[in-house]
């Protein structure tokens, strides 16, 4: 009887065991669900607002446009050429606005075209003006073709008081999102 009374007790323990693992589990891959959540974004072209938009309709959370208060020409040569002036100069343009409640937020999506190899100037008046500290940055990045170049390391390198996922970045051809659900899955932020 002692005997039958101790492997009991021993298949009891392992029953019990698991469903605390499980639900430690559970709990652990649920932490994001309360998490708040903004989607900033600077977009010249329409491009990056686009994925901005694709990214609210999959996981929810706020948008926030970065808006400088003086609006880049409207023909696409005259904006490069002032971008390329603006970022060699480190130059950072006044916005017309940051978010009145950033701290409610606990991670901070921020989308920036690639300019000349790096993030637009607006996005870098945002990394300094808007008080990420000790907020999760997770980049997402549009580009014409060049790819991230240097855009997730010189966002990681202006927000030093926050903590930028550069390996989980999102970059994207134009407003492509194919494969931005996947891309979300693995940030943790969107259910399996």
């Amino acid at each position: 009887m002692k005997k039958i009374l101790k492997i009991a007790a021993a298949l009891l323990f392992c029953v019990l065991s698991t469903g605390t693992a499980t639900a430690q589990t559970a709990k652990e891959e649920n932490m994001t669900d309360n998490q708040k959540i903004l989607i900033a974004y600077y977009s010249w072209g329409g491009n990056t607002r686009q994925v901005a938009q694709a990214i609210q309709s999959e996981i929810g959370g706020d948008l926030f446009e970065i808006i400088p208060v003086n609006a880049y020409p409207e023909e696409y040569r005259a904006t490069t050429t002032q971008a390329k002036k603006e970022i060699n100069e480190g130059y950072r343009p006044a916005l017309k606005s940051l978010p009145d409640n950033i701290n409610e937020y606990d991670v901070v999506f921020i989308g920036s075209p690639n300019w000349w190899g790096t993030i637009a100037p607006a996005v870098s008046s945002f990394l300094e003006q808007a008080g990420l500290n000790g907020k999760t940055v997770i980049p997402f990045i549009t580009h014409g073709g060049g790819r991230a170049q240097n855009t997730v390391k010189d966002m990681t390198s202006q927000c030093t008081s926050c903590q930028v996922k550069g390996d989980e970045a999102w970059i994207g051809y134009g407003n492509e999102t194919d494969g931005l659900s996947e891309w979300l899955k693995k940030t943790g932020y969107k259910a399996e």
